[in-house]
């Protein structure tokens, strides 16, 4: 099979690398790509939000099939275009994506439905917005209602901080129209955990639990990122906990999804707040998470392509879902100054040597220059090690990436360890 992926980052080439070890993949395409998806698969330059051309290539090439991995493609409709063009495609249509595209629509189905997420209240209104914050204090959570690239949510301890990033996404437009609305919500306490599922309209299996690390600095300090490393399976999450989340979360949002005629075929991101009043749905995502994915799909032990056409096919239930046993990590190495203001362009070393040492190291922001590997992106690398216990893994990531180089590289000395 001819299979195209759509997207350039960390989390589309640890697909593209799984989907490479599928003996049914004749040829790998990746649009845009990057400069280590360029290692497994051939990059095509067209960009992931250009609908109208990744589909015109798409059916001029015949491609079998299709993945669309990132946020902003799902929310434009690519998967409807590549289906109405008679291309198989992995992703929920528009109409089922807008679960990650619209917090406030996502919120409100929660509450319709009874699915446990924070108390919340939804502003148009600056002035209404602020009142709110006055009456409520802090500490609260403030969140554009569109997408963000994972950067708008603020977890404000004042209220004057709170203030400050309401006037930032209404009055400052600092992230465009998405956030013209914002969801203002109580701020939940305890341990987060992320699922992601498969879901192919009807049935969902979960993936092996994960933890993000979303702050730019150790201890959890810092400003919000797209992730500064994950690692899985999550020790917080229990068989106790997943057998409450399957039965209050998981199915009560596929079946709400369905009674809303938006039938969600593709992977649910779950994120969850492990409270004292049970778990709880601190976001949804449409998508396979970043960096999320580099290590659960290093633990996957099924092909990834069957799991893809069943979620298309709806023949989820019959498939045979296998993971290895153990635990992987992945270290983000990112630009410095990332997420706020950061150069590009500095040539990497030592990305062989850390191979060498077990990991396998994943591109995010990078690109192929005369022979050159150079950074391309706040988030450049992903070094992912997995072994049999998660100490052992931390450690095997943070090894590998010792001969890595580049200027002003910057990461997280405490992944998996807070």
């Amino acid at each position: 099979m001819k299979v195209l992926v759509v997207g350039g980052g960390g989390r589309e080439h640890a697909i593209c690398w799984k989907l490479a070890q599928s003996p049914k993949v004749t040829a790998l395409y990746c649009a845009p790509g990057n400069g280590g998806i360029a290692q497994v698969a051939t990059c095509v330059p067209i960009k992931a939000t250009d609908v109208d051309g990744m589909v015109k290539w798409a059916k001029e090439n015949a491609m079998d099939f299709v993945m669309v991995a990132p946020d902003d493609p799902l929310a434009l409709g690519m998967v409807d275009a590549l289906e109405k063009a008679g291309i198989p495609a992995f992703g929920p249509r528009a109409n089922a994506a807008i679960i990650e595209a619209s917090k406030a629509f996502s919120k409100e189905l929660m509450k319709q439905y009874h699915i446990p997420t924070a108390k919340y209240e939804t502003f148009t209104d600056l002035d209404k917005a602020l009142a709110y914050i006055r009456a409520q204090g802090a500490p609260i959570v403030v969140k554009a209602d569109g997408l963000a690239l994972g950067k708008g949510v603020v977890v404000a301890s004042t209220v004057e901080e709170t203030e400050t990033a309401v006037r930032e996404m209404m009055e400052d437009k600092k992230f465009g129209e998405s956030g013209s609305t914002v969801v203002i919500e109580e701020c939940m306490v305890g341990p987060e955990v992320t699922v992601l599922a498969f879901c192919d309209g009807e049935h969902l299996v979960p993936m092996l639990s994960s933890q993000d690390h979303k702050r730019a600095y150790d201890g959890n300090q810092g400003p919000n990122t797209g992730g500064m490393g994950a690692f899985c399976p999550s020790p917080k999450y229990t068989p106790e906990i997943a057998d409450r989340c399957m039965k209050e979360i998981f199915l009560p949002t596929v079946a709400a999804l369905k009674a809303e005629g938006r039938p969600f075929k593709g992977v649910i991101y779950f994120g969850l707040m492990l409270t004292k009043d049970g778990p709880k749905v601190v976001e949804y995502n449409a998508r396979f998470g970043d960096p999320e994915t580099q290590p659960i799909l290093s633990m996957l032990d099924t092909d990834l392509l069957d799991i893809f056409q069943a979620c298309v096919n709806g023949t989820l239930d019959k498939m045979d879902i296998r993971w290895k046993s153990g635990a992987a990590c992945c270290l983000v190495l990112a630009s410095g100054g990332y997420p706020v203001s950061y150069k590009s362009g500095y040539p990497i070393s030592g990305l062989e040597e850390a191979e060498k040492l077990g990991a396998t190291v994943f591109h995010a922001g990078t690109k192929a220059e005369d022979g050159e590997v150079l950074t391309a992106g706040g988030r450049v690398l992903g070094v992912t090690a997995t072994a049999f216990s998660l100490e052992e893994a931390i450690h095997k990531a943070y090894a590998a990436a010792q001969p890595i180089h580049f200027q002003d590289m910057h990461f997280r000395s405490d992944i998996g360890k807070v």
